[in-house]
């Protein structure tokens, strides 16, 4: 026997479910905006290793340019 279906005796207020909507949003716009201020972050840290290590790894003589040319001209070797 199937059970019996919930009585809903008053029917749903439409203002409310839009009310609570606009708090979900809110609070999903809030958490977008810190996310994104956190990747800022994230990507400054970074840029500035990606900084350190390129100007440690750079032989005395050479340019920036020259060692932008190298590293992309190298290709990738797959993991073994």
């Amino acid at each position: 026997m199937d059970p019996p279906a919930p009585s809903n005796p008053e029917p749903e207020d439409p203002s409310s479910d839009l009310a609570q909507a606009f708090r979900d949003l809110a609070k999903g716009e809030h958490t977008a905006s810190v996310m994104e201020r956190q990747l800022t972050a994230l990507e400054r840290k970074i840029d500035g290793l990606l900084a350190a290590a390129e100007s440690q790894a750079e032989p005395a003589g050479n340019t920036k340019a020259e060692t932008a040319n190298r590293a992309s001209a190298t290709p990738l070797s797959a993991p073994k």
